[in-house]
């Protein structure tokens, strides 16, 4: 019981992060004024782009 309540909570966390990422999109979108929206799927370095991630280090 304990593993179909964890794999449970697992997937409900997992798409409540993809539900949030699209709304934060959404928002980016409609207000341009805070700067062009991030594009989805990146490493999080904040340069919308794995080459400019590897050139930095």
């Amino acid at each position: 019981m304990n593993y179909l309540v964890t794999i449970g909570l697992l997937l409900v966390l997992l798409v409540g992060w993809v539900i949030v990422e699209q709304l934060a999109f959404i928002f980016a979108h409609r207000h341009p004024e805070f700067g062009p929206p991030r594009k989805l799927g990146c490493g999080g370095c904040g340069n919308n782009c794995e080459g400019q991630c590897k050139n930095e280090h």
